[in-house]
C-alpha cells in the first residue's frame, strides 16, 4: 500500500473511507470531513485541518474492513497515521495525529465527566489502548510539543460523528494539503 503522496491519501480516504467508523453512525470518511470541517471553524490552520482530515488514515491501510476492536486489538492505527503523514505533511500535521489517543487517555484521566461524553465505540476502545494514564505518563504527555494540539485534535475527534451533518467534500482540502506537502518537502 502506497500512501507516499497527497494523491494517494484522499484517494484512500474517498475509495475505503465509505465503511464503518466503529460504532458511529457515520462513515470513515464522514468522520473525517466532518473533523476537517471542524479543525477549519476553530481557525486551527491548514496543518490540524489536515491533521483532523486523515487522522484515522491508519485504519484504512487493509483493503477491507476489519475491525480489530471486536477481537479485542489495539490496532495502533494513531502511529500507523503519523508514520504515514510524517512523509507527506511532516510533524505538524503527524504528530497531533500521534498523539490524538494519548490526549484521550489524558482527558479521561485529569477532566472529570470526559469519559461519560465518549461515543461507545471510544469508550470500547479506550480499554483496548491502556486506559487512564499514570501520573509519570501525565507528565510525560504534558511535556510534549505538540501537546496543545493534540488535545484540539482529540476534542474534534469526539464531536465528529454527527449522522447526515453537511460538511464540504474532500475536494475542499486537496489544494490545502498539496500545499502542506509542497512547503514539507522544499
Amino acid at each position: 500500500m502506497d500512501l507516499t503522496t497527497v494523491a494517494a491519501l484522499f484517494g484512500r480516504l474517498s475509495a475505503r473511507g465509505t465503511g464503518a467508523y466503529g460504532l458511529s453512525r457515520v462513515s470513515q470518511l464522514e468522520h473525517g470531513l466532518q473533523s476537517a470541517a471542524l479543525a477549519r471553524e476553530r481557525r486551527l490552520g491548514d496543518a490540524m485541518t489536515v491533521a483532523a482530515l486523515f487522522h484515522d488514515v491508519g485504519h484504512l491501510r487493509s483493503a477491507t474492513d476489519v475491525s480489530l476492536a471486536d477481537r479485542g486489538i489495539d490496532d495502533r492505527h494513531e502511529h500507523a497515521s503519523a508514520r504515514i503523514l510524517d512523509r507527506v505533511f511532516g510533524h505538524a500535521v503527524s504528530e497531533p495525529v500521534r498523539l490524538h489517543v494519548l490526549a484521550k487517555r489524558y482527558l479521561c484521566t485529569v477532566e472529570e465527566g470526559y469519559r461519560d461524553r465518549l461515543s461507545d465505540d471510544s469508550q470500547r476502545s479506550l480499554a483496548l489502548q491502556g486506559d487512564i494514564l499514570t501520573d509519570p505518563e501525565i507528565a510525560s504527555f504534558e511535556s510534549e510539543r505538540y501537546f496543545q494540539r493534540a488535545l484540539e485534535l482529540r476534542r474534534i475527534d469526539d464531536d465528529a460523528k454527527v449522522p447526515g451533518l453537511d460538511v464540504p467534500g474532500v475536494d475542499a482540502y486537496r489544494e490545502m494539503a498539496l500545499d502542506l506537502s509542497l512547503r514539507e518537502r522544499a
